[in-house]
């Protein structure tokens, strides 16, 4: 059988904004290829914040959660593999569901980062990133233009 995440996952989502509350998803930042801003990150975790109007280039699809949003001021690309997700409630009155582990994703669910490392990926400064990419290949990036 498929896997129960994304369906589910869409389907609160629907159901929460169709409420008129605010949807927020639980993330393990530790899973490889999570892409959230590491300030916010405790023990681990972060809770996102993925309403439609908080949010711009919102995504939701069968692998991964990706979406545009500020934090602290700062624009950044947030990138969230299904695996990574962990739950989903509505910030009012926090019905909503935690995902049992499904076989699927066990294999892709075991943190792929060392524990000395940073376990998320953020950029913080442009200037930096160029410096510190300089001779490497670039990841490509979105720009919003207004």
């Amino acid at each position: 059988m498929l896997v129960q995440r994304p369906y589910l996952l869409r389907a609160f989502y629907n159901w929460i904004v169709d409420s008129e509350c605010t949807p927020h998803v639980i993330v393990d930042a530790t899973q490889a290829h999570v892409e959230v801003p590491a300030q916010f990150v405790e023990n681990g975790k972060i809770v996102l914040n993925i309403a439609p109007q908080s949010v711009l280039g919102f995504s939701l699809d069968d692998d991964a959660l990706s979406f545009n949003a500020r934090f602290s001021g700062q624009p950044m690309q947030v990138y969230v593999p299904i695996y990574a997700i962990e739950g989903i409630y509505a910030r009012e009155n926090g019905e909503g569901t935690i995902f049992p582990p499904e076989a699927a994703y066990e294999a892709l669910n075991t943190p792929q980062i060392p524990k000395e490392a940073s376990p998320v990926s953020v950029v913080e400064d442009k200037q930096d990133v160029k410096k510190e990419n300089k001779g490497e290949r670039k990841r490509p990036t979105l720009t919003v233009v207004k």
